[in-house]
Parts: structure tokens; C-alpha cells; sequence
């Protein structure tokens, strides 16, 4: 068996996304993870810190292709609205995995330690999104706010998207219907 190779951590993702769609998160171990993908054990975690971070895996490049689009927005773009473009942007970006980002979705759903660990993605986000609106010129605690509203939209909007499989609307349209919502609920 490899120890490792080139394309060893596409072969662990692709190999645990595989055993825990099938049989679901907490039935599948690191050992076996690793031997689906040719691998010994010692080799996931060179790639992994641990199991969940499997399903975490482009959680940074998420991160970073949100702020980037927020560090584009027109400097007249209202805040809230710079940062729901932007979290449009990427999410655009995520859901066009179709099937297998509703299929994960629906595993960090069922677990109280995935829905854990996607809170601190969630709140690395939201304290990298403040920071670029305080780079733009808003002051802390609009920023802290305009952050934390947003995430939560995107969370939300993110949730209605995985709960409607075959739906014509894109997730552009599920985030617009969020924002939506939130403006009339605060009037």
C-alpha cells in the first residue's frame, strides 16, 4: 500500500465522502477512510487533522473567495449589501456541486459535532468578513453586525437551497428571497 502519492488527499476526500454518504458519518472510521483510498492511516492525517475536517475541507478557499469578492464591491455599495453579493458569489460557487454539496450538507445536519465544527467556520467567516468592512471604512460595530447578519442569510438561504433538490431557482435566487425576508421582518 502507498503511503502517499500526488493526488493521496483527493483520494482520501473523494474515498470518505464515498463510505460516509453511504453509511453515514459515525459508522465510518479513519482507518477505513484510509484504506478505501490505498492509504495507510498515518497518511489521513497528513492531510486531515481529523475526520470532520474531511468535510471541511474547502472551508479556507470558501473563506477566502467570500472576502476577496467583498474586497471588490463598489466602495458606494452599502455594506450589507457588499456583503450578501459577495456571500452570493461564493455560494454560487458552492452549490453548483449540486447533489454532493446537498449530500454533505445533510451530514453536517445530522451530526451535533459537524453542526459544531460548521459554527466555527461559520464565526471565521463572519470575523474575516467585519474585518474587510472595517478595511472599507465601517465602524466596529456595524461592521461586527453587518458580518454576523450576513452569515446568518447565507446559513439560512444555504439551508432552503439543500431542502429543495430539483428546483429551477439558483442559489442567487434563495439568497434574494432571504434578504428579502429579513428586510421586511425589520420593517
Amino acid at each position: 500500500m502507498a503511503r502517499w502519492g500526488p493526488d493521496a488527499d483527493n483520494r482520501l476526500y473523494q474515498s470518505a465522502m464515498q463510505l460516509i454518504f453511504e453509511r453515514g458519518y459515525d459508522q465510518v472510521t479513519v482507518a477505513e477512510i484510509a484504506e478505501h483510498a490505498g492509504l495507510k492511516k498515518r497518511s489521513f492525517f497528513r492531510y486531515f487533522a481529523d475526520k470532520r475536517e474531511v468535510l471541511f475541507a474547502g472551508a479556507a478557499d470558501f473563506e477566502h473567495e467570500v472576502v476577496e469578492a467583498l474586497k471588490k464591491a463598489p466602495d458606494t455599495a452599502k455594506p450589507i449589501d457588499a456583503v450578501m453579493a459577495a456571500l452570493t458569489h461564493a455560494g454560487t460557487i458552492l452549490t453548483n456541486y449540486g447533489d454532493a454539496a446537498r449530500q454533505r450538507q445533510r451530514v453536517v445536519t445530522s451530526s451535533m459535532e459537524l453542526r459544531e465544527r460548521e459554527l466555527i467556520k461559520m464565526e471565521s467567516l463572519t470575523v474575516a468578513l467585519a474585518g474587510v468592512l472595517r478595511d472599507r471604512g465601517a465602524e466596529d460595530l456595524s461592521a461586527t453586525l453587518v458580518a454576523q447578519v450576513g452569515a446568518a442569510a447565507f446559513t439560512t438561504a444555504f439551508r432552503e437551497w439543500t431542502d429543495a433538490p430539483g428546483t429551477a431557482q439558483d442559489f442567487a435566487w434563495f439568497m434574494t428571497q432571504t434578504r428579502d425576508r429579513l428586510r421586511d421582518e425589520l420593517g
